[in-house]
């Protein structure tokens, strides 16, 4: 058996196939398309010295405004301490605001400024555009299955979240699953 620092390993050198059992080309679709659909909003993001998590919560606090940050660590499944970095810079940036909320004194509620809010159209314009030019060619039949197939691959019990989005596409166009 070889240790675990690879101190007895060999090079194995055959490459992955299908017949490993592994569905290789929707992984390497997945892997190459994320790549690409990242890139644009990473150059935009560099420029501030922000990184995808900002993106993430730059896109959430936008698209669901007065979010709590329980809500938030909820929405993105990430730990309090790696959300209270990137809130902060993007707090003592000015493109969020923290307030507190109305009814509980300890909750805060998230809203973007304006800067905020043209920072996450800059950002999202460039990623539309890529899925419009990908979606010209398929038919509406197509982007249903499309759309489906990206929500299966959330975990079940996650999906919800995607169904309360405002202007949910999924839920407009053919009502709650």
């Amino acid at each position: 058996m070889a240790d675990r620092n690879g101190k007895d390993a060999k090079p194995i050198r055959t490459a992955l196939s299908n017949e490993d059992g592994i569905d290789l080309a929707i992984i390497e679709l997945l892997f190459f398309a994320y790549r690409d659909f990242t890139s644009d909003p990473d150059q935009i993001l560099a420029e501030y010295g922000f990184g995808r998590a900002h993106h993430r919560i730059l896109h959430f606090v936008n698209r669901m405004p007065g979010l709590t940050v329980a809500e938030l660590l909820d929405v993105l499944k990430i730990t309090k301490q790696s959300l209270a970095r990137v809130l902060k810079q993007l707090i003592d940036t000015g493109h969020v605001i923290q307030i507190q909320g109305p009814r509980d004194r300890r909750q805060r509620e998230l809203y973007p400024t304006e800067k905020g809010r043209a920072l996450a159209l800059d950002l999202a314009r460039p990623q539309s555009r890529r899925i419009s030019a990908a979606l010209e060619s398929a038919q509406a039949t197509e982007r249903e299955g499309i759309e489906q197939f990206l929500k299966a691959m959330v975990n079940p019990e996650l999906r919800a979240q995607i169904d309360n989005l405002p202007g949910n596409a999924l839920r407009e166009s053919h009502g709650d699953e």
